[in-house]
């Protein structure tokens, strides 16, 4: 069996270095979209909902790679803060229903600015839009 350092997991695991730099983006999305009282997670969050209404629970999970446990506990803020609304679905009575509320779909306007200028800024120091995309597309082979 061969012998690994500690040290040398540290500088070489890619486990590692994706989390820590998937921690600092996100860190660089939170403070961008503070000004609205909204985390990166909750923005993914709105726009997924936006990009299918209504939104299963179920839909939005694989889409943001979420069980549907964690779903559910992550809509309640945006459900008190009447930026989403849950219902019961039509075509399932054991599935809900998720709908921006026009009170979150203006918040979700107003967030996009501020997501693109996060965006342009990453990609920036990745290289540009196009190493931005490449990293996506290796990142989506892992998933």
């Amino acid at each position: 069996m061969t012998s690994i350092s500690p040290a040398l997991v540290g500088t070489t695991c890619n486990c590692l270095a994706l989390r820590r730099a998937a921690r600092g983006i996100a860190r660089r999305y939170d403070e961008a979209l503070r000004p609205l009282d909204l985390n990166n997670g909750q923005f993914a969050m709105l726009s997924s909902i936006a990009a299918r209404q209504p939104a299963s629970v179920q839909a939005i999970g694989v889409r943001l790679g979420m069980d549907r446990t964690t779903v559910t506990a992550a809509l309640k803020p945006l459900q008190r803060r009447g930026l989403v609304v849950i219902s019961v679905a039509d075509d399932d009575q054991r599935s809900r229903a998720v709908r921006l509320t026009p009170a979150g779909a203006r918040l979700l306007d107003r967030a996009m600015p501020i997501w693109q200028a996060s965006q342009r800024d990453v990609a920036h120091q990745l290289g540009g839009e196009e190493a931005s995309a490449t990293l996506r597309k290796a990142l989506a082979a892992l998933d």
